[in-house]
């Protein structure tokens, strides 16, 4: 039997959780120290002892866990975990369907009704990722009710916490067949090498799948592009198909080159008409101020918080910065893609970095569109930090 402990709501926060507020959240509880063991359940009630939510204990960075019903009586076993896949399947339907994207997200943390908890479809192969050991807690039953709701050719999951706060490197693979590695996959036509069993990341990031096609289809067409923190440099592959006269991706980590050239690989792109750099962001940007090279289109999509061994990032610190130093490459009339995947400020205050950034040069500018995640990446109604993605494609004038 699972523990239960019941845990009473402070006062003032009693309004955001009888509206359905799904954190639970350290500062929120008038007894937090009763949770000891990550993947107790927790009933919250209010001072009359009234019953508000119930959910599990499970540390992750956002808080102490989530609530999963609203019904007191309702059961957190491997049926409950079928309802939420089931809906959130048939909810992705037109996905599921498509002929040309078959790399997705099909449950979404609290979004979906199951916070501290993502599964990712890639071509018959789902990925579990868990966020924190209470949520892993219900291994059992999350996978039984995975299994018994789709067809799958294989089922993977990573374990996205540790008592350090790093990724658990283990094998990954959970059911079904396993993958043959670097398995292809189609995004808006465009391909893909996945790895499933490699370390935290995929090789690509679903939720900016929008940005790229819109990147491809209106933006690269003869153009110039720098794509920064370029990873595995899907924004640059986009490009290169939608014409881009030539692609720069540049990033730190030294897996990024092999990693981009397997990506304009798999996609017939020369690579070697590409400049692939493995180097620090801003030392490029120096790099480039001296030798006069400037681009038609930039990408700035950097982590919300890096190191590297001369310089901490952060993107609610240092974004303007960043920006400042883009807008000085960047053609007359050509466009700064802006993105952040940081949940630490909205989109009213990332607008507010892009324009201090371009009074600061004393550069005018245009807004000529904006994203937030795609409708895959469904988001809670009263839990809006979860609208993590903001992009914002800028024009220098």
């Amino acid at each position: 039997m699972r523990k239960e402990v019941t845990v009473k709501v402070k006062p003032k926060f009693l309004k955001q959780y009888r509206a359905g507020y799904p954190l639970i959240s350290k500062e929120a509880l008038e007894n937090s120290n009763q949770l000891t063991d990550e993947g107790t359940l927790v009933k919250l009630v209010d001072d009359k002892h009234q019953f508000l939510g119930k959910g599990y204990y499970g540390k992750q960075n956002k808080g102490f866990g989530w609530i999963l019903t609203n019904k007191e009586k309702e059961k957190i076993d491997q049926s409950f975990f079928e309802e939420k896949i089931r809906k959130a399947v048939a909810e992705r339907r037109e996905l599921f369907q498509s002929e040309d994207t078959n790399a997705f997200r099909v449950l979404n943390a609290e979004g979906d009704g199951v916070g501290g908890l993502t599964i990712d479809f890639f071509d018959g192969y789902y990925l579990i990722s868990w966020y924190s050991e209470g949520m892993f807690s219900f291994q059992k039953e999350v996978i039984a009710a995975l299994e018994s709701s789709v067809d799958y050719k294989g089922i993977y999951q990573k374990k996205r916490f540790n008592t350090g706060g790093q990724y658990i490197e283990e094998d990954d693979f959970v059911a079904g067949t396993r993958g043959e590695f670097p398995l292809i996959v189609k995004e808006n036509g465009v391909q893909f090498a996945i790895y499933l069993n490699d370390g935290a990341m995929v090789g690509v990031f679903l939720d900016q799948r929008e940005v790229r096609k819109t990147i491809r289809d209106h933006y690269a067409e003869g153009k110039t592009v720098l794509n920064t923190f370029s990873y595995t440099g899907a924004f640059s592959v986009y490009a290169a198909l939608g014409g881009a006269l030539k692609t720069t991706s540049v990033d730190l980590a030294n897996r990024s080159l092999a990693k981009t050239i397997e990506q304009f690989s798999v996609n017939g792109v020369d690579y070697e008409a590409q400049d692939i750099i493995v180097d620090d962001v801003f030392k490029y940007f120096k790099y480039a101020k001296k030798k006069e090279k400037s681009f038609d289109l930039v990408v700035l999509d950097p982590p919300s918080f890096a190191r590297s061994k001369k310089l901490t990032f952060s993107a609610a610190k240092d974004y303007t910065n960043l920006l400042k130093e883009a807008i000085e490459i960047t053609e007359k009339g050509g466009v700064i893609v802006a993105s952040t995947n940081s949940a630490s400020f909205d989109m009213k205050k990332f607008k507010g970095f892009i324009d201090q950034a371009f009074k600061q040069t004393n550069t005018k500018y245009k807004i000529e569109e904006e994203f937030s995640l795609p409708e895959d990446f469904k988001i809670h109604p009263q839990y809006r930090e979860g609208d993590y993605l903001k992009v914002v494609f800028v024009r220098k004038r």
